[in-house]
């Protein structure tokens, strides 16, 4: 992802690395129930984009009897999860077009499920999101999760009653994805700041800007698209912890032009046409300053994720809302951007654990809740549609915990906000500790051979790939 003069003051989408997130906390829904065979309409082939408009509208219809919904990739179809046996809800999913499968747990059941660990087992390294495809809560602890915590951990679990949730351990540390890359820079406590730009935007007032990770916005205010350079754009607003990660910077020149499009890596780029919201099933690329382009599926949503306190010892920061995908992505991939091969914005790289040689969980900031979060609209205003449109899909399955006025964003005045991967050694980049290390990325096969930002880059806009990738020299 190479910086590039911007003709004409022209900023495109940028997909550096995505940063944030350490402990963690899923809900994701695998299905245990069988299929029941449609005799209404055939069930509608349909894009994976579309899939998450379909299943909001049967959430709406079905009330209670809704058990969550997916996309079955290889048939091309919605899957609906069914609790009872009213024939009338039976046949209302296969007039829309999806398929009915026979399950016990309802999604106002796993929400409640939820709701019970968030209470009782919010416990840092530990993540759960709910899985239509189990029709369960999974619930994730890493490997710092021992003795007396994962005993409480396992014994809230089974407090939920058979077949409600399970829990696996993690091999690797829930971690924020911190490192070099093609980036932009700030300073903050005295130290050297990067990370990765997601998507540009259009801000509520018609300002130019763009999305990234939140908790590169509470770590530093102004940012600049070379290391020493003049800052070219001011945090607006920033998210984290708390319901979400994520932050609108606008760019400081106002005549700068967005376009919308993401830089695959090699000369290629995909324009990005609609935000949308992610349905379990769908396929997906992440495109990251550090690994560059990797593809993977999404597992789960509205996962939450327990981070080690960077400040209170033992404390946790608790994120929730975000996207669980088995795509994998290291440090320096923070901030980056996920999305379709059809052009679709799906969300900003926030942190997990593994890497791309031994896998792992990666969690992302649904773009469409960015949007509705921050008033802004994907690229130059013209593709906000796809946003509003697919939101149902999110909030059908959503955590309840994830509106708590409770989860505020006590982060976006902590100073310890600077590095989040600080409480995880494993976590850190050496290069991100090496004053030479100006920009790691520059000589990272992995990152597709794309060069730094250098001082004579323009500072009025970033092109595809532009990185924002937090870390402290």
């Amino acid at each position: 992802m190479s910086h590039k003069r911007i003709p004409k003051r022209k900023a495109a989408i940028a997909v550096g690395g995505v940063a944030a997130l350490g402990a963690a906390a899923l809900l994701l829904p695998h299905a245990n129930a069988s299929q029941t065979d449609a005799k209404g309409a055939a069930p509608k082939t349909l894009k994976s984009a579309d899939a998450s408009n379909l299943a909001s509208l049967l959430a709406s219809q079905l009330g209670d009897a809704f058990g969550g919904a997916y996309w079955d990739a290889s048939k091309q179809q919605v899957i609906v999860n069914v609790v009872g046996n009213n024939s009338n809800v039976v046949n209302t999913v296969e007039k829309a077009g999806a398929v009915p499968r026979s399950v016990n747990n309802s999604l106002s059941a796993l929400k409640t499920a939820a709701k019970t660990l968030k209470s009782d087992a919010t416990i840092p390294g530990t993540a759960w999101s709910i899985d239509p495809k189990t029709n369960q809560v999974q619930v994730t602890a890493d490997r710092t999760v021992t003795g007396a915590k994962w005993a409480k951990l396992t014994s809230t679990v089974d407090s939920l009653g058979s077949g409600v949730a399970t829990v696996k351990k993690s091999a690797g540390a829930f971690k924020t994805f911190v490192s070099g890359g093609d980036a932009i820079f700030a300073q903050a406590n005295g130290g050297g700041v990067r990370c990765s730009l997601g998507f540009n935007v259009t801000a509520s007032d018609g300002a130019p800007a763009f999305l990234t990770a939140g908790h590169c916005g509470v770590a530093a205010k102004q940012w600049s698209d070379s290391q020493n350079g003049q800052p070219i754009a001011t945090v607006d607003q920033a998210t984290f912890p708390g319901a979400g990660d994520f932050s609108l910077v606008k760019y400081d020149d106002p005549a700068t032009q967005t376009v919308s499009e993401v830089n695959e890596g090699n000369g290629k780029t995909v324009q990005i046409t609609q935000a949308a919201d992610a349905t379990v099933g769908q396929q997906v690329l992440r495109m990251g300053s550090t690994t560059g382009l990797h593809d993977g599926s999404v597992t789960g949503l509205d996962a939450t994720v327990n981070f080690q306190s960077e400040t209170v010892p033992g404390g946790v920061d608790t994120v929730t809302g975000l996207i669980q995908t088995n795509v994998c992505a290291e440090a320096g991939d923070s901030g980056g951007s996920l999305f379709t091969a059809d052009g679709s914005a799906i969300g900003l790289t926030s942190g997990g654990s593994g890497d791309c040689t031994a896998g792992g969980e990666t969690f992302f900031q649904p773009v469409t809740a960015a949007l509705q979060a921050t008033g802004a609209t994907l690229g130059a205003g013209g593709a906000a549609g796809g946003a509003a449109g697919a939101g149902g899909a999110s909030a059908a399955a959503s955590d309840p915990a994830s509106s708590d006025p409770s989860a505020t964003d006590p982060a976006a005045t902590d100073p310890a906000a600077t590095d989040p991967a600080a409480t995880d050694p494993a976590a850190t980049d050496p290069a991100a500790t090496d004053p030479a290390a100006t920009d790691p990325a520059a000589t990272d096969p992995a990152a597709g051979g794309q060069s730094g930002t250098g001082s004579g880059q323009s500072s009025t806009g970033m092109n595809a790939g532009s990185g924002l990738v937090t870390s402290t020299p």
